[in-house]
């Protein structure tokens, strides 16, 4: 898209193709993409099932190696053991090509770069919900209790109130175990925030919640890839991209979000609606 030019890239690919052996059968789940993603946008990834999204979604983030082709994130912020090169194609700031990194290094680069939330929230059910959190922010922070102010300000955020801290996530609601598991993912400041079907399991009411508290740590500047099924949630994106049999097929740049264009106490209520019509007949257009 035209505005895409002047923003920062921060992760970029190139030739992207993922293959699946199976005995004598491959499958080609990705082939040859093409994707720059941009700082402080949150970016949507929609797609039939099948189509390619999650994998798409692990190989950008490290959690998978891809086939082919190169993945290139551009990072002001030194990782552990990894040689890095100065941008000189429009990144963000230096550039380090993770395709190229052994497991240690992802590893790493994973810890120190990137948050990810899941549809199952993966909490420890031995630790309470502050330990949840904690236990990630001390893989990159030594300074427990600096640590512990952050993580405790941020379960308040979430409205994770200091009653809850100590219960283990059993005794939790399945809301509250997301928005626990969405602090984990924010606790170390990653550059990218990667969300897959963070909703998926959740009511309608705590799929709001969760996806207000995305929409706010956007609007702080946090860039997020997400991976979702529903226009519900990819109404939060200003950008939504479209997988279909592993191509990316077409793009729609929504602009920032202003709020549900279902509620009347909403200012740009009428915006807000063309905004909504502007998504879904973007995807009735593709099969969606």
């Amino acid at each position: 898209m035209n505005g895409n030019k002047e923003k920062e890239v921060i992760l970029k690919v190139k030739d992207l193709s993922k293959t699946f052996s199976n005995e004598s059968v491959q499958q080609h789940v990705l082939k040859n993409l093409e994707l720059s993603i941009y700082k402080g946008d949150f970016t949507v990834i929609m797609g039939n099932s099948g189509s390619g999204k999650s994998t798409l979604l692990y190989a950008l983030s490290g959690m998978d190696r891809p086939s082919l082709g190169t993945i290139t994130y551009y990072t002001k912020d030194e990782t552990s053991g990894n040689k890095k090169k100065k941008a000189a194609d429009g990144g963000a700031g230096a550039s380090v090509e993770i395709s190229k990194y052994t497991n240690d290094q992802l590893a790493l680069f994973r810890r120190d770069h990137c948050g990810f939330v899941f549809q199952q929230n993966y909490l420890n059910d031995s630790m309470s919900a502050l330990d949840n959190v904690m236990v990630s922010g001390l893989l990159r922070s030594k300074d427990r209790r600096a640590l512990a102010q952050n993580a405790k300000e941020l379960l308040e955020r979430v409205e994770i109130r200091e009653q809850d801290w100590n219960k283990f996530p059993t005794q939790l609601s399945g809301g509250q175990q997301q928005r626990v598991a969405v602090v984990r993912g924010v606790i170390n400041s990653p550059e990218v925030l990667f969300a897959d079907e963070p909703t998926g399991a959740l009511n309608s009411q705590n799929t709001i919640n969760v996806l207000d508290i995305l929409s706010d740590l956007n609007n702080e500047g946090q860039s997020i890839v997400m991976v979702t099924h529903t226009i519900k949630a990819a109404e939060r994106a200003n950008r939504v991209i479209y997988l279909a049999d592993g191509v990316i097929t077409d793009e729609v740049d929504l602009g920032p979000y202003i709020g549900d264009y279902k509620d009347d106490a909403n200012p740009r209520k009428e915006e807000a609606l063309e905004r909504h019509k502007k998504l879904k007949e973007f995807l009735s257009n593709l099969g969606w």
